[in-house]
């Protein structure tokens, strides 16, 4: 396994990170503990979670549980500083009005409480999970910034943000002498590259590092959905997952159909090929891959040796503006 430097950060990841929103969610703790172990063995020391996952993001209860973090705080007993640990802050952790969003309340006491499910003292990179428009960034920073100087908090970074939104945060940082965001984690796969207008570069010119979660587009690119109604029993869609179910567009089902040929071609699984082609990104420090079985880890090693070619490159894009209507 060759490791990353995170950004402009010394922090160096795994280019694999294992997500767990699948944890006490869709698994239970057995099977979560196992995947966690296949992911350390294989070199991952990149471990991806939020106070929100867990049972949290099922209709049925409308807010965050902790689920996951309180697993991975038993399953890390005396291996944590073995792991580069990142969580996240902003989803709804309750009803009440400050139960969710960036303050400086919310952050100060979702903090606290990640800390006690994870059993650490520490969290190396602490992320806001969405952009919040109803609180100044200038809190939002200075409360991510306190939690740094006090030790609770090694590295920040932000999820789901635009350009223009990170590139005013690093702004207010400079000009405060507050911690900056190194890190971003926005969606990115063979379905999804609107990030690559401008959050890509812009990321590449500051040295900000880049998380990509839902490099195979929640499972559509595993190549087990040819179409809205053909749902296998024990897939997400058939769980519920709602961002799955918005990935179910004619578009998508359509460059599906042409991206399957060219994977064919190389040889390599649908899943492989999708994750390979995200890796191989210049821009992209680390992909997180989500599992419900340990095969899904050994999968997502696997596309680490794997090198898209420039003629797939070029078809891959080829393919994409023809589905998109740009040729």
């Amino acid at each position: 396994m060759e490791y990353k430097k995170l950004g402009a950060t010394g922090l160096s990841v795994s280019p694999l990170c294992l997500g767990t929103m699948s944890f006490g969610r869709w698994i239970d703790e057995q099977a979560s503990v196992a995947i966690l172990n296949e992911a350390l063995e294989a070199g991952i020391n990149f471990i991806d979670t939020a106070n929100y996952y867990g049972k949290g993001q099922d209709v049925e209860i409308p807010y965050g549980t902790g689920a996951a973090e309180e697993i991975l705080g038993r399953a890390l007993k005396g291996r944590r500083d073995n792991v580069v640990l990142a969580t996240k802050v902003g989803l709804a952790m309750g009803y009440g009005p400050n139960d969710a969003g960036s303050s400086r309340v919310h952050i100060l006491r979702e903090v606290e409480a990640s800390l006690r499910r994870l059993q650490t003292d520490y969290i190396d990179l602490y992320q806001i999970h969405h952009f919040d428009p109803r609180v100044p960034q200038e809190e939002t920073l200075r409360a991510l910034d306190d939690l740094v100087r006090q030790g609770k908090v090694r590295y920040i970074g932000c999820s789901n943000y635009k350009a223009y939104q990170m590139a005013k945060a690093h702004a207010i940082s400079n000009a405060m002498n507050l911690e900056r965001f190194g890190s971003v984690q926005p969606q990115y796969s063979l379905l999804v590259r609107d990030i690559e207008s401008e959050l890509l570069p812009y990321c590449q010119e500051e040295n900000v590092g880049v998380i990509v979660y839902s490099p195979m587009a929640r499972g559509m690119l595993s190549g087990k959905y040819n179409g809205p109604d053909d749902v296998p029993p024990e897939s997400r869609a058939a769980h519920g997952e709602r961002m799955i179910q918005r990935l179910f567009t004619p578009r998508n089902f359509r460059l599906i159909d042409k991206l399957k040929p060219i994977a064919q071609q190389a040889e390599l699984p649908l899943a492989e090929f999708s994750l390979a082609w995200v890796l191989n990104q210049p821009a992209v420090t680390s992909a997180i891959v989500g599992a419900t079985k340990t095969q899904h880890v050994t999968s997502a090693v696997n596309a680490l040796s794997v090198k898209i070619s420039d003629p797939d490159l070029k078809r891959i894009d080829a393919v994409t503006a023809e589905v998109d209507g740009l040729v």
